[in-house]
C-alpha cells in the first residue's frame, strides 16, 4: 500500500484538519461554519446582505485575503489567507457580529452556531482549486441554482467577470494557478465548474476527504489542466518542510526495506517521516500501521 492508497483510505488528502487552529499568516484554509442544529443561519435576503457587507469590511479591518466564499442557508465557506497572526481574533469578529444581529434581529437566545468553525489548511495548490470549486459548487449540489454563476451569495460569478479585480475578493489568486493569462484562466475555470457540476460530491461537513474526491474526479476528466497547475504559490506551515507525495512514499518505503533487512535506522530520521504524516492529518494509529510500528513507539518518538 503506498501513500496514495492511505490518502485515499483515510480521506485526508493534501491539507491538515485540526481542532487546534494553525493561527500562521498567510496560510490558506478552508473555513467551514454551520448554524446549531436544523436552523437556518439566513432568514431572507436581508441577511445575506448583512454578512456580504460585513464580509466586505471585515477582509479590510482583519487584513484578510479572501480568494472565494458561499453562504448557504445553514452554513457557509470561506476560503482566505490572514496576512497577519490573527486568525482566532479575525474568526471571532466575524461570526460574532452577525450572530449578535441574527439574534437582536429575530429575538432569539442562545448559540447560533453549532461549533467551533472548522479549518482545512491547504497545502498544494492542486488541493486549493479544488476547494474552491467545490464552494462555488455548493449551490447546484444543494439543488438552490442550476448554475454557480447564478447563485447570488457566492463569488462563483467574480471568476468568470473581468471586473472582478476591483473586488474585496482576490479571484486572481486561484486563476492564477491555471494561467497567468486570465481570461484563459477563467474560461478554464468556467470549464472545470462545467464538469464538475455533473459529478457526484460529498457533503465536506459530513465527509472529510470529499474535496480529495473532487480533485481525483476532475484530473481524471481534464488531465491538461491540473498537469499546468503552477506549484510553490501555496505556503506550508511554518516548523516542518513538507515532502511531496511521490518523495514521501520514496523514503518510508526505504525505512520499512532497512527495518526488514535489520538495519537500524537513526531516530531523527523515523521522527522526521512520522511528523509529515502528521502535518498531513494522519492519526497516530494510522501511521503505526503504515510504519510498521505500535501506536505507542510513535508518541515515544514525538516525545
Amino acid at each position: 500500500m503506498d501513500l496514495e492508497d492511505i490518502i485515499k483510505r483515510s480521506g485526508k488528502g493534501r491539507f491538515f484538519r485540526s481542532t487546534r487552529k494553525l493561527n500562521q499568516a498567510q496560510l490558506v484554509s478552508h473555513i467551514t461554519q454551520r448554524a446549531a442544529g436544523r436552523e437556518p443561519l439566513f432568514v431572507e435576503d436581508q441577511d445575506y446582505l448583512f454578512l456580504l457587507g460585513w464580509l466586505k469590511n471585515w477582509v479590510q479591518q482583519a487584513e484578510v485575503a479572501l480568494y472565494a466564499f458561499c453562504f448557504m442557508p445553514n452554513h457557509v465557506h470561506l476560503l482566505i489567507s490572514p496576512q497577519q497572526d490573527n486568525l482566532y481574533g479575525a474568526m471571532r469578529d466575524l461570526f460574532s457580529r452577525y450572530a449578535r444581529y441574527f439574534n437582536r434581529k429575530y429575538e432569539r437566545k442562545g448559540h447560533l452556531f453549532g461549533s467551533p468553525y472548522r479549518q482545512a489548511v491547504c497545502l498544494d495548490e492542486k488541493y486549493l482549486l479544488a476547494a474552491s470549486l467545490y464552494i462555488h459548487l455548493n449551490p447546484v449540489r444543494a439543488g438552490l441554482a442550476a448554475d454557480p454563476q447564478a447563485y447570488r451569495w457566492s463569488s462563483s460569478r467574480l471568476y468568470s467577470d473581468k471586473t472582478s479585480a476591483n473586488s474585496f475578493v482576490n479571484s486572481s489568486f486561484i486563476l492564477g494557478l491555471i494561467s497567468d493569462d486570465y481570461p484563459a484562466a477563467r474560461r478554464t475555470y468556467k470549464l472545470l465548474l462545467r464538469q464538475a457540476s455533473g459529478l457526484r460530491v460529498d457533503e465536506v461537513l459530513e465527509v472529510e476527504g470529499a474535496i480529495n474526491r473532487l480533485q481525483e474526479k476532475l484530473k481524471k476528466l481534464v488531465p491538461a489542466v491540473w498537469k499546468g497547475i503552477t506549484p510553490g504559490r501555496v505556503r506550508n506551515p511554518e516548523g516542518i518542510d513538507l515532502l511531496d507525495s511521490e518523495e514521501l512514499s520514496r523514503r518510508i518505503e526505504t525505512l520499512n526495506l532497512k527495518g526488514r533487512q535489520g538495519q537500524v535506522e537513526s531516530r531523527p530520521a523515523r521522527k522526521y517521516l512520522i511528523e509529515q504524516l502528521i502535518a498531513r492529518g494522519f492519526k497516530r494509529n494510522e501511521i503505526a500501521e503504515w510504519l510498521g510500528v505500535s501506536v505507542k513507539t510513535v508518541y515515544n518518538y514525538l516525545n
